[in-house]
């Protein structure tokens, strides 16, 4: 699902409107990039988004999958930008992962950025993952990751991190890409994306912090990895900073925070206590430690990890997610 809508670019002198396009727009960073983009298909997923406000006289909702090639350069006819967001994030363990998450990610953005091309769209973002950074052994321990870490493909490949190579394969495709084909391509690579939902349908990020409250990830024990966040809104912000600002290239890190498992639930049981938090924990080792810095220096802020907890809780409050004994909510892909 595709999106069009129409933003004032900051570093524009004109009063003249830009067209944009928002690929996966009726998910859960997407959503958000859309508000943004509005404040200056499928009605089930998508009909939050015909709410917001502006939608009405600026939005315009396409019906296109990332790898039909044709309905993508209908879509972005007339487009001065395409924010690429849209990309399969798994719930659980995929049985296919050439179907379900490598053909998506990788001939997926091929087609976006081809249908770009033919549209003589002007700049490219494409979302990639903090998880095309963090698989690499080789990396010092002790050093933090910045962009000129990448994810080790052979090594990821080895222990089936099937998600991690196909944003990965994805990323060094797409830069490539625009250097080869003079087409302004800029990457961002979001820590583990958490933060409040504009949606009613529940995605597979936000899932995996729901059961940290309901108990639902191996019942009391659960595994103190560090890990490292970004609040959605913030995530957005970022991806619309470096479409307006011409001096960002290459691949920026958006991560604020890193946290092991076990003091990020402390901070929400601390906060939000009575819920059905994990009480158990086994050690594992790794460090997660990714820098911001280069996004940072582009003028990028974030608010307060406790600002984000408190958003997110109520926000699960107020869709009902946390009534006891309502049944745990399906996952969706976006």
């Amino acid at each position: 699902m595709l999106l069009e809508c129409f933003r004032h670019l900051k570093n524009k002198t004109t009063e003249k409107m830009k067209r944009v396009c928002v690929t996966g727009a009726g998910g859960y960073i997407a959503s958000w990039v859309v508000k943004l983009l509005l404040s200056e298909g499928d009605e089930k997923k998508n009909g939050h988004l015909r709410k917001l406000e502006n939608a009405e006289e600026r939005l315009k909702l396409f019906k296109a999958d990332v790898l039909e090639y044709e309905n993508l350069c209908v879509a972005f006819a007339g487009c001065t930008g395409v924010l690429h967001v849209a990309s399969p994030v798994p719930g659980g363990p995929v049985s296919n992962p050439q179907v379900e998450l490598l053909d998506p990610a990788i001939l997926g953005t091929k087609n976006v950025l081809n249908a770009c091309l033919n549209a003589k769209v002007e700049r490219v973002v494409v979302v990639s993952s903090g998880s095309a950074i963090l698989v690499n052994p080789k990396w010092p321990s002790d050093l933090e990751m910045d962009e000129s870490c990448w994810t080790d493909i052979e090594y990821a490949k080895s222990i089936e991190q099937w998600y991690a190579i196909s944003k990965t394969v994805a990323e060094v495709e797409a830069l490539e890409y625009g250097k080869r084909d003079d087409l302004s391509v800029v990457t961002i690579c979001p820590a583990f994306v958490i933060g409040p939902m504009l949606q009613s349908i529940i995605n597979a990020t936000s899932l995996f912090l729901l059961s940290y409250m309901k108990g639902r990830i191996g019942g009391d024990t659960i595994q103190n990895a560090e890990r490292p966040y970004v609040d959605v809104r913030d995530l957005s912000e970022a991806i619309l900073l470096l479409y307006e600002n011409l001096e960002s290239n290459g691949r920026y890190i958006c991560s604020p925070y890193s946290l092991r498992t076990r003091d990020f639930v402390a901070k929400m049981e601390n906060m939000f206590p009575g819920h059905t938090y994990p009480k158990i924990f086994t050690e594992k080792s790794g460090r997660a430690l990714l820098s911001s810095k280069k996004l940072i220096n582009l003028g990028w802020s974030y608010r307060p990890l406790e600002e984000t907890i408190v958003d997110t809780v109520k926000n699960y409050e107020e869709l009902g997610f946390l009534e006891k004994g309502k049944p745990f909510p399906a996952t969706i892909k976006f």
